[in-house]
């Protein structure tokens, strides 16, 4: 593996998404000296919470898998993850547009159980001969594939490759599914996560089934408060082991001499020296402060977007659980409209999150936060006039809600924030996308742009745009591969190997 040469006893890290944390915390563990700048007042990046009026807000991430990552993380300086995780069950329910409901529950025998009632013996035991095939496929990827530093594509080569090749995680995700199922509807259910990578599921690889191990067989995580409670923790954690943040700092730019950055500009007119630097902004912008782009044969393809609907409700529906994924009959059409012909959807797929079903905390008494994601094309793909067309969407998308089930809903909302891809542009999003690099064949792995930029030997990469990709238990991988680079080696005891969780569990 290659890593940072020279002195690297200070350590710059530029912004505090769970990336920048993650990053912070593994390199404190290993004894570096960290600082960490934020131009936001607080942790979080895409995934902190707000305040809407009386309500807690998520910001980003709703859905948390694999908290022993974050776990990991902190225990790098010793300590446990002070967070109160509830498991969800189920993880998600889903309903059809033929008025069918699946509850996904992550326990085997439960969703066994689950998928009979709905679909009969012949597709429990088809779930079985999938629930085996994800779990292989993640054990295979799990630390040579999703957990380590690429220097170059031959670094995959060994018996990993071939194991990871024999179980078709090179084949297409779709049809790798409905090898095991005949049943439309749970043919959905264990693909639509493809779309986080940013691929339809009849062109995404197999090998990304592993989001749907993260979400249907590990378990799907709420911690009280919301999802950025959990950077909150983080960087509560990071301050303990001596790590200072800097909010309402960002990086101007960076002062190179040769090949080597010496310092940070900051926003405020500062100058912070250092020995190396960690850069957690989406691709374009940290290129811009190191001022180098890498060449690439294609230009990036970036993953569709987002609109999301954040209101609180002085209702609630006994459609909702904390997770409830509301399916349009329409499917294959569906990405098509957000990946090909850059339209909105016109039957959308919605994902809704009412996180006051576990922790009614996040409301005043009596009133419901209420979440709903739809995708959309990203910018590039669909240059939507979002601030003439955002107003008209929202509409459009109560009217869904109120067709399916969320009778009343429009008169319910209280307070509403409508974030549009647009929005996301705004923060910095490259081509108004919250998902970043798409994960195609040429996006993955030691294809995906690397950590390190060339040209510059002490500038290390991590978030969603790089290594391994998008979605919580990935950014925060690669915070800790951030940190590898920078110390030359695993930066804690625990980098190799997932620590016994210690958080506590409701």
């Amino acid at each position: 593996m290659r890593a940072v040469p020279g002195r690297t006893d200070r350590v710059l890290v530029v912004g505090a998404g769970l990336a920048g944390l993650s990053a912070a915390l593994h390199l404190a563990g290993a004894g570096r000296e960290v600082t960490v700048l934020e131009t936001a007042d607080g942790p979080g990046g895409r995934a902190r919470r707000e305040r809407l009026g009386d309500y807690t807000v998520d910001t980003g991430a709703t859905v948390l898998t694999m908290p022993e990552l974050v776990e990991e993380a902190v225990a790098a300086v010793g300590e446990s993850l002070d967070l109160d995780l509830v498991r969800l069950d189920p993880a998600y329910r889903a309903r059809f547009a033929d008025g069918s409901t699946i509850a996904v529950h992550t326990d085997a025998e439960a969703m066994e159980a689950e998928v009979r009632r709905v679909a009969g013996p012949a597709e429990a035991a088809g779930y079985r001969r999938l629930r085996a095939w994800l779990t292989d496929l993640y054990r295979v990827q799990r630390d040579k594939f999703i957990g380590a530093n690429f220097d170059s594509p031959t670094d995959l080569l060994g018996p990993d490759l071939a194991r990871l090749a024999a179980l078709g995680g090179f084949g297409r995700l779709g049809p790798a599914v409905a090898r095991h199922l005949s049943d439309e509807r749970l043919r959905r259910l264990f693909s639509f996560q493809s779309l986080y990578a940013g691929v339809p599921p009849s062109r995404a690889l197999a090998a990304y089934a592993v989001i749907a191990y993260m979400d249907t067989v590990a378990g799907v995580y709420f911690p009280r408060g919301g999802v950025g409670a959990v950077a909150e923790a983080m960087a509560a954690a990071a301050a303990r082991a001596g790590v200072r943040f800097r909010y309402g700092v960002g990086a101007a730019w960076l002062e190179r001499v040769g090949t080597r950055v010496n310092a940070v500009r900051t926003t405020t007119g500062e100058r912070v020296t250092c020995d190396a630097v960690v850069l957690t902004a989406d691709l374009p912008t940290s290129y811009g402060l190191v001022g180098i782009t890498p060449r690439r044969p294609l230009r990036l393809r970036y993953s569709p977007s987002a609109v999301v609907l954040h209101t609180g409700t002085t209702r609630s529906w006994p459609e909702l659980d904390h997770h409830t994924i509301s399916f349009g009959a329409a499917w294959e059409r569906t990405f098509d409209e957000i990946t090909r012909r850059g339209t909105l959807m016109t039957d959308p797929s919605l994902l809704i999150t009412r996180p006051t079903a576990t922790d009614p905390g996040m409301a005043p008494a009596g009133r419901q936060q209420i979440s709903v994601l739809a995708p959309c094309p990203n910018l590039r793909t669909g240059p939507v006039d979002w601030r003439r067309i955002g107003p008209r969407y929202r509409d459009e998308l109560v009217r869904v809600l109120e067709t399916r089930g969320l009778t009343g809903f429009d008169s319910a909302v209280e307070v509403a924030r409508l974030v549009t891809p647009a929005d996301w542009a705004a923060a910095g999003m490259a081509e108004g996308t919250p998902f970043s690099v798409a994960h195609t064949f040429g996006q993955t792995g030691p294809f995906r742009p690397r950590n390190l930029v060339p040209g510059v030997e002490n500038v290390v990469l991590a978030g969603c745009g790089t290594t391994p990709g998008v979605g919580v238990p990935p950014v925060v991988i690669s915070g800790r591969l951030a940190a590898h680079r920078v110390v030359g080696h695993p930066a804690s005891a625990g980098a190799g190997a997932i620590r016994k969780r210690t958080v506590r569990l409701i």
